[in-house]
Formats: structure tokens, sequence, C-alpha cells
């Protein structure tokens, strides 16, 4: 009883770490109108708590070493639940943002490493596996319900019920904190190495915040850039320059070991070929997960018209086949290697993106389209169900913190650079379609061209097509034209849609190289027993 208590708590924690955020995305139109303020400073909001986890996983898997794993835990999780319940009774953006943004983020970045540690700690062997493979799949069941259950309580009744809610859930998650049991751990004398800390959460801000502003500011050419340095977007700039400070951790955290001081990260921990492979692909898999999610919701809403709520209902097939098959995948591991699995599910992504590209069409062909939605939850299913246990199997107990927050870290990095990819790819296509259609129309006139032409280069997203219908008749165009227009403008949704989704096929197909170096025998007997000092071949 106790196995499968551990198991629950755990996984209740995993999915709340992960609901909310997408909880949020769906309810930026009613913040904005409860606070009175903009689109822009709601997803600036969202932006910082992404940018406070992804900055300070890496120390949250460090303190979990220091302090203990448990304790880290469930002071993780107090200082989540002060957040959600200031989000809930937040009465401005400042506030909003001290208990979603920071409070949430520095309690998720504290949880999250703790949690595959503790897992990795309570179960073993078979158990083990099918542990990770269900946290992986709750994980991919919060990004999927939450638009669902974002969408129907922002709609009928108000979003801070689901951070009340999630008040409820934290104080249920520490009372069953009593079945968790800890392994003994290394006492450790060294502190945190706090300048270290510091460079990597600057170096890693920096990355994710420029990944996330590109579809805003452009990846090169500038759009809404700030400031345009030799004529350049300021994207490009910050992410060199975040690359640069993790230069110079990783020099520092050299320099502590040779003293022998404890470094914030052991880099002899990525000379592991199974670690570093399994970081790989937790970074590709989060990047195509995001980048898929960021497609569809555009063309159920934008395209389809369908609100939040049906947004989410029509996307439930990947929720329930992820976590299904995520389940089913980790006993797999007892008869197949994890680069086979994995690479199983690679093949079923590519499959779920074809039937997607036939999917995107003006009328949306609803049973093809779950069965795209369950193919995508089975491919990602089976990925996840083996990525935790390779991480945590690749290392050592006392390193098991460490590569908690490793992972934790990939998976962010992936995530901002899915939803940044493929949102400059969706532009970049709507752009480069638009254009086409209307040069080669005859009847749209110079001016008109020239009109759309400055439209374009000052300011692009996905809208609607009755919002260009809106735009152009503001514009003075004439009915003829604007009929004209809105046609040429439907088709490039779609033609951008479709190259967003060729463009994450592409990116499967990479990721077939990041399997090189995973595991090619089951993962049995003793995961992780091996020593975190030895280097796999």
């Amino acid at each position: 009883m106790r196995r499968w208590s551990v198991l629950a708590v755990l996984a209740a924690a995993q999915f709340l770490m992960v609901l909310d955020q997408s909880v949020m995305n769906v309810s930026i139109s009613q913040l904005v109108a409860d606070f009175d303020t903009s689109v822009t400073t709601i997803q600036a909001v969202i932006t910082l708590y992404s940018l406070v986890m992804a900055a300070l996983m890496i120390t949250g898997g460090k303190l979990g070493d220091l302090w203990g794993r448990r304790r880290v835990f469930v002071i993780g999780l107090v200082i989540y639940g002060i957040g959600s319940l200031l989000t809930a009774v937040s009465w401005s953006v400042p506030t909003l943002t001290l208990g979603w943004s920071v409070l949430e983020g520095v309690g998720a970045a504290m949880v999250l490493p703790a949690l595959v540690a503790l897992a990795a700690g309570n179960y073993s062997g078979n158990a083990r596996a099918t542990a990770y493979g269900v946290l992986g799949g709750v994980a991919g069941a919060g990004i999927a319900v939450g638009p669902i259950l974002g969408g129907w309580v922002t709609t009928n009744l108000t979003w801070r019920l689901v951070f009340a809610g999630e008040v409820v859930i934290v104080i249920a998650i520490l009372i069953g904190t009593r079945w968790i049991r800890e392994r003994q751990r290394d006492e450790r004398t060294d502190g945190l190495d706090w300048r270290g800390s510091v460079l990597s959460a600057v170096g890693l801000g920096l990355i994710v915040f420029g990944a996330l502003q590109a579809s805003n500011w452009g990846w090169l050419a500038p759009r809404n850039s700030p400031i345009e340095p030799f004529g350049f977007s300021l994207t490009p700039f910050l992410i060199a320059a975040g690359a640069l400070v993790l230069v110079g951790f990783r020099s520092l955290e050299r320099r502590r070991e040779e003293r022998g001081d404890a470094p914030l990260v052991h880099f002899r921990l990525l000379e592991i070929p199974a670690l570093r492979s399994g970081l790989t692909m937790f970074g590709a898999q989060n990047l195509i997960l995001m980048g898929i999610f960021f497609t569809i919701p555009l063309y159920l809403q934008v395209v389809q018209g369908f609100d939040a709520f049906e947004t989410g209902i029509r996307m439930l097939p990947v929720s329930v086949a992820m976590l299904v098959t995520a389940a089913a995948g980790a006993r797999l591991g007892s008869r197949w290697s994890p680069r086979a699995i994995i690479r199983s599910g690679l093949v079923m992504l590519l499959l779920a993106v074809g039937v997607l590209l036939a999917t995107i069409d003006p009328e949306i062909d609803t049973t093809l389209f779950a069965i795209a939605m369950a193919l995508l939850g089975v491919g990602m299913g089976l990925i996840v169900s083996q990525l935790g246990n390779v991480v945590q199997s690749s290392v050592g107990d006392p390193d098991r913190s460490e590569a908690g927050g490793l992972q934790y870290t990939a998976q962010q990095l992936g995530a901002a650079l899915g939803t940044a990819v493929i949102g400059a790819v969706l532009i970049t296509g709507l752009i480069g379609a638009f254009t086409a259609k209307i040069e080669s129309n005859p009847a749209i006139s110079g001016d008109v061209r020239e009109q759309v032409g400055i439209r374009l280069e000052s300011n692009v997203s996905f809208v609607s097509a009755d919002q260009v219908r809106a735009g152009a008749t503001a514009a003075g165009v004439d009915e003829p034209t604007v009929e004209m227009l809105v046609d040429s403008y439907e088709e490039a949704q779609l033609r951008a849609l479709k190259t967003a989704l060729l463009a994450a096929g592409f990116i499967v197909l990479g990721s077939f190289a990041g399997t090189r170096r995973l595991p090619t025998a089951q993962l049995g007997g003793e995961p992780g027993a091996r020593s975190s000092t030895s280097v796999a071949s």
C-alpha cells in the first residue's frame, strides 16, 4: 500500500507543477480584464515564471543534496502553496507576479529535482521504471488537461479557483509526504556555491528569455525588438550573452573542483554517454511537444473558432494516450531497451505529424484529428516512459538531485526553444505565404499591396480571418478587394500551420541522432547501482 501511496504523492506533485502554466495561458484574456492591463503584461508574467524555473532548477537540485531531498521537497511545496494562495487572492499585477511567477517558480525549482531523486530512492528495478513512466505520463497529461480545466473554470467560474484548488492539493501532498522515505545521504560540509548559482541562473535566464522573446522580436531581422544592435534583433545577442555566462560558469566550477571545493554542477556527469543522451532527448521531447502544442491550439481556436474548453476537449486524446502509454511503456522496458522504445516513440511522432498535415484544412476532420492526437500521445508516452529512468540510472545515489536539476533544466530549455522556433517558423511562413498570394493576384492594386507590406513589416500575429476583414474594411479597402485579401490570408494561414508542423517533423527526424548513446540493454536489476564517477562506454 505504501508503495503506491508514495507514487500517488509524487505524481500529484508532478501534475501540479505543470498544470497551472497551461491554465494561465488560456486565462490571459480574463486576467487582462480583471487587472485592467494589457496582453503583453500578462505574457511577461508568464514568461517570468518560465525564467525563474529554468534559472533556479540546477540550484534547486543542489539544495536537495545539501539539505536532504525530502526536506527540500517539503520546503518547495510550502513555497509553492504560498504562491498559489497569493495568486488566488491577488489584487494587482505585482501581487500576481510575486505569487505566480516568483514564489511558484521558486517552489517548482525546488520540488521537481527532489521529486525525481525521491522516486529513485523509493523504488528499484521494474517498479522504478514504472514510477518514472507514470511521472512522465502525468507531466504530459497536465500539459494537455490544463487548457480543458482552465478553459472551463475560467469561462464558467473564475481562474482564481484553480489556484485555490492548488493550495488544497499542496496540503494533501504535504500530508502524504510521511510515506516518503529518503535513503541515507552523504554528510556534506560544503555550503552552496553561491557564485555558481548566480552565474548559472543568469546564463540560463538569458538564453530562455531570448528564446521566449524570439517570436516577438524576431530571430535575426527585428520586428518589435526594444533595441536593434547593428540592425539585428536583440534575440541572438541575449542568447549569445547567456552562452558566454555559462562558459564562465563552467570555468568557475572546474576551478572549484581543482581546489577540492564542492561545485554546483559536477561536469564529469556530462561525460556519461547515457546521461548526456537522456538530457538531449528530454530537451528534444519538450521542444517537439511544446512546438506542436503551440501550433495546434492556433488551428483550433483561430482557424476553426473553438473556445478554450472546446480546444481542450479535442486535444484530450493526447493526454489519455500519453498517460496510458507511459505506464505501459515502463513495463515494456523489461523486454526492450530504452533506445528501441524511444525510437519507436519517435516513429509514432512522425506518423502523428503526417496525419496532422493531412488534417489541416478549412473544415476539421474530427476523426482524423483525434487519431493524430492519439498517435502524438502514444509517441510521447513511449519516450517519457524511459527517459527519467535512463537519467537516474546513469548516476549513483549521491548525484541524483543534481541529475534531476539537469533534467528539468533541459526540459525548460526545450520548452522555450519549442515555442520560439516553431512560433518563428509559423510567423515567417504566414508572412511569406500571404505576401506571395497578394503579389500573384493582379486584381489587388499596388496601393493595397503597399499597405499590406507596411503592416507585415511592423507587426505580425496569427489572427483570425474576421480580424483581417475588419482591419481591411477600417482601412477603407473596397469590399471585393477585402474578400480577396481574406481568401489569401486564410490560405496563408493553412500553409503556415503546415510549415510549422513540417518543421516539427524535421526536428523529430533530427532527434534520432540523440538516441545513439541511449542504453541498448534493459535497465533491469537495480538501476543507478553503477558509480556516479564511472564513465559509461
